[in-house]
């Protein structure tokens, strides 16, 4: 917005060089005294962006050989079973997609005291044997996803020895399998307890979703020539559970928001972690829905616009004028533009009119642009020259112009964060977007609000997550 005022001002300056005035005359006007102040409140219609995640199953496979290592299963009760087991993971985790379930493939090493003999009339004779073994445990995952964690139930499958476990008694090799497998098959609770743990934890989105909204909702500076800042407001957060297909886990995220630019100083965060709660939905719009909000408060205005014309000069030959200040302000439901003026005219005029946005060419006017009445009184008896209809008429025209680089300069700052961005690493956003459209321009007591909406669709990647 601060742009559509500083070309107002600069065709209103550029008029006053072609009409100029003779010797230096003084205006004094009556300033049309600006509505009571209130709060400013607009109608901000709340935003849609839709997020679709994937996640490589190499990346989970990868975080799962982080977290489960070395010993996973003891037992060094003999008195129960005749035996002890110490189960260690062997090698890494193999993760691969069976059917729509992770099919977990574990290698693994196992050290097992056998003990045998008899306990008869109240005498023990036993011997005990180690046996060291090693094979594959394979389980099959069910995924979903609950509480902002990925969410498996592992069924043990299958175990398989490299060969079977013997023991030698008397010079003989005895086969043991069919005692050793029941006494690791009441571990496999254990097992899979432990795999779901793992991918819970490797897998836990919580804390990279809110560090990645924090920065995204962090007010970021759109052009520091004209002090606009970009902030996103988060109202509520959605998913839709996790489906796994080939080699990738798909769930669909959305967040409500409201978006918007603001003119001035940084604005404050909107962002609280602390509020955010996942809501699980069974279906969630595939596209971005934005209704972008472009706050440019009069007072912060008027700086910017008093900074970019301080001291520039209009005028042709002798007839000369500077515009030393430019206010901004709201009346009845129009704007109204204070110019004050220093060389052969000095003083304040005053305009007022309606803006107005014409969708067909993209271009700002002001409707029913004149100077202000008390202006217009005081122009007649010093400068009846500036009052006249034609010069107000040729403002009017003059102050038609297209807004479609300001559209694509937005739309340019929103591809940014849609161009392979990184919220963190491994993480990457893509997508594209539509054309940016003014909706309407709405005028409040303490600024201008313009409303902008934009639709497209937007992708979220986990490839090569820290």
């Amino acid at each position: 917005m601060s742009k559509i005022i500083y070309k107002f001002c600069l065709c209103f300056s550029v008029t006053l060089f072609f009409i100029g005035c003779g010797s230096t005359q003084k205006i004094a006007t009556l300033k049309p005294e600006p509505d009571d102040a209130s709060p400013l409140i607009y109608d901000n219609v709340p935003s849609f962006i839709s997020l679709p995640i994937t996640i490589k199953l190499q990346d989970i496979e990868n975080q799962s050989n982080k977290l489960l290592n070395g010993l996973i299963y003891e037992d060094n009760k003999i008195e129960d079973d005749n035996y002890t087991i110490k189960v260690w993971k062997l090698a890494a985790i193999n993760l691969v997609n069976e059917n729509g379930k992770i099919k977990t493939i574990l290698p693994l090493k196992a050290t097992v005291n056998y003990r045998y003999g008899i306990n008869q009339f109240g005498v023990a004779l036993y011997d005990t044997r180690e046996i060291n073994l090693n094979g594959t445990i394979t389980l099959l995952s069910e995924v979903g996803l609950t509480n902002w964690k990925l969410n498996t139930k592992t069924e043990f499958k299958s175990l398989d020895w490299k060969e079977s476990p013997t023991i030698s008694i008397a010079g003989k090799k005895i086969a043991i399998t069919y005692l050793i497998n029941p006494a690791l098959k009441l571990f496999k609770s254990k097992i899979e307890k432990n795999i779901d743990e793992t991918i819970k934890k490797s897998m836990d989105f919580k804390p990279n979703v809110l560090d990645a909204l924090e920065k995204i909702c962090t007010p970021s500076e759109m052009s520091p020539d004209y002090e606009s800042w970009l902030r996103i407001v988060p109202l509520e957060l959605y998913t839709t559970d996790a489906v796994l297909k080939k080699e990738l886990i798909t769930f669909d995220m959305g967040l409500k928001c409201h978006i918007e630019t603001l003119v001035g100083k940084k604005p404050a965060s909107k962002f609280n972690r602390n509020t955010i709660i996942l809501q699980p939905v069974s279906k969630m719009p595939d596209k971005i829905s934005a209704n972008i909000v472009a706050v440019s408060t009069y007072n912060d205005a008027s700086k910017v616009m008093t900074k970019n014309f301080l001291g520039q000069e209009f005028g042709s030959g002798t007839k000369k004028v500077t515009v030393q200040n430019v206010a901004l302000w709201h009346k009845e439901g129009k704007m109204v533009i204070a110019l004050d003026l220093l060389g052969s005219l000095n003083g304040t005029i005053y305009l007022a009119g309606f803006p107005q946005y014409n969708e067909a060419t993209k271009e700002i006017f002001f409707d029913q642009l004149e100077y202000a009445i008390d202006t217009k009184n005081k122009l007649i008896r010093t400068a009846n020259w500036l009052a006249s209809g034609y010069v107000l008429k040729k403002i009017q025209e003059n102050c038609r112009y297209s807004i479609k680089p300001n559209l694509e300069e937005g739309k340019k700052n929103m591809l940014h964060y849609m161009t392979n961005f990184s919220p963190m690493p491994g993480v990457f956003v893509n997508g594209k977007m539509s054309d940016i459209e003014f909706k309407k321009v709405q005028l409040t007591n303490k600024a201008i609000i313009a409303f902008l909406s934009v639709s497209g669709q937007v992708n979220v990647t986990v490839d090569g997550l820290k």
